[in-house]
């Protein structure tokens, strides 16, 4: 690979911004921007690749991909995407709430194509979904709102349920929706949701030893990045405390979690590869409606449920997108 190449590719090292400043006098640079690291959304950007490819972009050949990572830290966000539009990136691409909204408070020109579970209207993202009429357009996977969906579907697979732990992380910026969601539909269902909060491995771990002194009937972990990369422990401790648990994305359910509810990330990665290449072709992110993800996925960890004595409902099986046995 040659030098250029791989400094492009690695987007995020400042040693690489002279070379992506040379290469945006030749093709357009797209800048991507998260709050996590690389290596938690790799299969997401292979999508968005793949998207964009498919509208006549290719990385390294007619477009470069800077890629900036806070690392979970959400103050460097603010820093990090005014970096990127100091560098006059021709698009950017935000990945989650935090990033979106430091994008938008570093620049009102610059497109930008977000990726985010939460209504972008309420956050002030876009006028309409429709038409968003600003600088801004993307994606919108449902976070807060298919939360209701995931109690229920847990509820189904755990009739006994009354007391549900609900797990959330107080940095970030969805989980008051979340909660909201939750809420209603636990009252809907006669269950009582017992919130607690964690934002740091320690904090995971002091929860698991509040859920042991209060015997909660399961636990809803809410949509959360950092949960996310804490997946294998969280399930480690839900398996280890024999706490049924239901997660937001299927990664959970592969790392051992006993059952995922949510969007597909991939194909919401996709539409937003799709409508960064439309915007290189001259598309205005206020002329884009906002997209609202149709593709969602069930994800059921047979194996998880029997070390639990859980049997699974016939109905479940049937409509789990996937049972990993």
């Amino acid at each position: 690979m040659k030098r250029r190449e791989f400094i492009t590719l690695l987007g995020g090292a400042a040693a690489g911004w002279p070379l992506a400043a040379r290469a945006q006098q030749a093709i357009p640079v797209v800048g991507v921007l998260g709050a996590t690291s690389p290596d938690l959304n790799a299969d997401f950007l292979r999508a968005f690749r793949e998207a964009l490819k498919d509208t006549g972009f290719v990385e390294s050949e007619n477009v470069a991909i800077v890629y900036l990572w806070a690392e979970h830290q959400i103050d460097r966000l603010p820093g990090l995407a005014a970096e990127l539009t100091r560098r006059r990136v021709a698009a950017l691409v935000t990945v989650g709430n935090a990033a979106t909204l430091a994008s938008k408070a570093a620049t009102t020109t610059t497109p930008i194509v977000f990726q985010i579970g939460d209504d972008p209207v309420r956050l002030g993202l876009v006028g309409s979904l429709a038409r968003p009429g600003g600088n801004l357009t993307g994606v919108n996977f449902f976070a807060g709102e298919l939360a209701a969906k995931r109690l229920e579907l847990l509820h189904e697979l755990v009739p006994s349920v009354t007391r549900v732990a609900m797990l959330i992380n107080p940095g970030n910026p969805n989980s008051e929706a979340v909660l909201r969601d939750v809420q209603a539909g636990a009252g809907a269902m006669g269950l009582q949701i017992q919130v607690h909060n964690a934002a740091t491995t320690g904090e995971i771990d002091a929860a698991f030893a509040t859920f042991v002194r209060e015997r909660p009937d399961a636990l809803f972990v809410g949509p959360d990045p950092f949960f996310r990369a804490r997946r294998v422990q969280l399930a480690l401790l839900a398996a280890y405390h024999r706490l049924p648990a239901t997660y937001a994305l299927r990664d959970y359910a592969e790392a051992g979690g006993l059952m995922s509810y949510g969007a597909s990330l991939n194909d919401a990665f996709r539409q937003v590869g799709t409508y960064v290449g439309r915007i290189l072709k001259g598309a205005k992110p206020a002329d884009l409606p906002v997209v609202q993800s149709s593709k969602f996925e069930l994800i059921i960890n047979h194996q998880t449920a029997r070390m639990l004595g859980l049997t699974v409902p016939d109905k479940l099986l049937v409509a789990a997108d996937e049972v990993i046995e």
